[in-house]
């Protein structure tokens, strides 16, 4: 499809669910992606990346945001508690916290570092035990954990099962973002991005719809 269309998508659905131009974010899923593609995006004027690893992160992104000014990167990929620290450095935004433990080091970190990217909880909202994320009844308790800690919490995250209605799990995660005073929500991907703005995501996450198939 490429940039241009994504965005026209974009911006057709935003249109189409009565939502303020320009109010939902297109996150470029960077991950496994040739860095020449990456920077014909970046010279496309786009500046909203995501990452799902910290070490591919670290080797592409320091290069390319000297060169590139108002670079915005999120981590969409799970965080284990020993890359916290690396991520704090890289990331923007933080999309995966999922647990108790991960979000006790990255207060730790706050202190330590006095700075902590802007940061989603991963509501499991298929409840996967395959998949990342904290299950959406236990939501409520790990925000407010995040809050009691200091924590920059800003919205929510999910990827609902690839076999099921995804707008029933985009509308299960309004409605625990709502009740939790979150204004963010990141949601739908390439298959179901239009979907996922219909039902109030903020930030939309699509790769190989932008950048071509990845390349492993």
């Amino acid at each position: 499809m490429g940039l241009d269309d994504i965005t026209a998508r974009v911006r057709k659905a935003e249109q189409d669910a009565g939502r303020a131009p320009g109010s939902v974010d297109l996150i470029a899923i960077s991950k496994v992606q040739p860095l020449e593609r990456v920077e014909d995006v970046l010279k496309a004027g786009h500046r909203m990346f995501g990452e799902n690893k910290v070490q591919e992160a670290a080797g592409k992104w320091p290069g390319f945001r000297e060169r590139f000014d108002g670079v915005t990167l999120h981590l969409v990929g799970p965080l284990q508690t020993n890359k916290a620290r690396q991520a704090i450095d890289l990331f923007d935004v933080i999309e995966t916290v999922d647990r108790p433990k991960l979000a006790r080091t990255l207060a730790r970190l706050k202190d330590e570092l006095g700075t902590c990217p802007d940061l989603y909880v991963q509501v499991n909202t298929g409840e996967e035990e395959q998949k990342a994320g904290v299950s959406p009844d236990e939501t409520d308790a790990l925000v407010a954990e995040c809050r009691e800690l200091g924590l920059p919490v800003v919205g929510l995250m999910c990827i609902p099962p690839f076999d099921e209605e995804p707008a029933l799990h985009f509308a299960l995660l309004a409605k625990i973002a709502a009740r939790n005073g979150l204004e963010k929500l990141s949601m739908g991907m390439s298959s179901d991005f239009e979907t996922a703005i219909a039902q109030g995501a903020t930030s939309v996450r699509v790769g190989s719809a932008i950048f071509g198939d990845r390349v492993y």
